[in-house]
């Protein structure tokens, strides 16, 4: 690997460790806020915070067209985006812990595959058996005294990982007709103004609350959002998709270290081989896929 290839893989690492380091942010916004207040804060910032990136990296004019499709994918996407991160911000409220959540959320690495069989995408038997690892790590992490005792935070965690799954695919599919950066714009926009809404109907919301918060608030706005996706872009344009999968699922491990270190979480023996199994099944359904790709020469942010 050359030194150019090196720093594009650094600023995919680094995007990794910001978002995974975004889970804990998420669990202390929880005593100060709620969830839809933090949401809805957090994807304006994150909005705002890409207006500067926008003017360097997509300056050119944009035709009708392309115009037209980046605004209706991005509202649709952003919708998607919004039922996402409010089921996660609230199973991140219940369970109360940000590895965990982390490794509860990265299943969605494995469940992009799976759904990829429903749009005739090929699928091998070791991303089933990266499945198996995935659904064993859950049961581990999840479920400590008997079947019927999974929390309602997990379940909720579950149904955002099924929500970024789409997401990703949406994603995927609208990539040829949009502009990224004014698409992610959108879409963190949608969110972010859905968010805010529901804050003001469902929650009480109090400027002490968002001065109390602001370090979350910060942090998951200008960085989890507005710098992340920043690198995510640079990264992206030398690294294959496939490898970048490989690296954003260490997102869930760097949610656990972030937790242990900067919040003191501690899990049991049985918690941490859950983990341990859930992060088996994500690297299990990516290494294939890139295999795959590899021999047959094409790739896909959607795999």
């Amino acid at each position: 690997m050359n030194k150019s290839n090196i720093k594009y893989t650094l600023c995919l690492v680094l995007t990794a460790v910001i978002w995974g380091v975004a889970f804990v942010a998420q669990e202390k916004s929880v005593d100060l806020m709620g969830a839809f207040t933090y949401s809805g804060v957090r994807f304006l910032l994150g909005a705002v915070s890409i207006i500067p990136v926008i003017a360097i990296f997509e300056r050119g004019k944009s035709t009708k067209p392309q115009r037209r499709s980046t605004l209706l994918c991005g509202l649709v996407v952003g919708l998607v985006l919004f039922a996402a991160v409010t089921l996660q911000q609230f199973g991140i409220q219940i369970t109360r812990s940000a590895g965990k959540s982390g490794f509860i959320t990265g299943l969605y690495i494995v469940f992009v595959p799976v759904v990829g069989i429903f749009m005739k995408k090929h699928t091998t038997l070791f991303t089933w058996i990266g499945v198996v690892f995935a659904i064993s790590g859950l049961y581990l992490l999840s479920v400590t005294d008997g079947f019927g005792s999974i929390g309602t935070g997990d379940l909720l965690l579950v149904g955002g990982a099924v929500c970024w799954t789409f997401h990703i695919i949406l994603i995927d599919r609208f990539a040829p007709r949009i502009r990224a950066l004014r698409f992610s714009m959108v879409q963190f926009t949608v969110c972010g103004v859905i968010s805010l809404a529901c804050a003001f109907i469902f929650e009480d919301i109090r400027l002490i609350q968002l001065k109390n918060g602001l370090v979350p608030l910060l942090y998951g706005g200008l960085l989890s959002v507005g710098v992340a996706y920043t690198l995510q872009t640079i990264g992206q344009k030398k690294v294959p998709p496939a490898k970048a999968a490989i690296i954003f699922s260490m997102e869930s491990l760097f949610a656990a270290l972030g937790g242990a270190l900067i919040s003191h979480e501690r899990m049991s023996m049985r918690g941490y081989l859950g983990c341990a199994c859930i992060f088996a099944g994500i690297l299990l359904s990516q290494i294939v896929v890139q295999r795959r790709k590899n021999t047959n020469g094409v790739g896909s942010s959607a795999e």
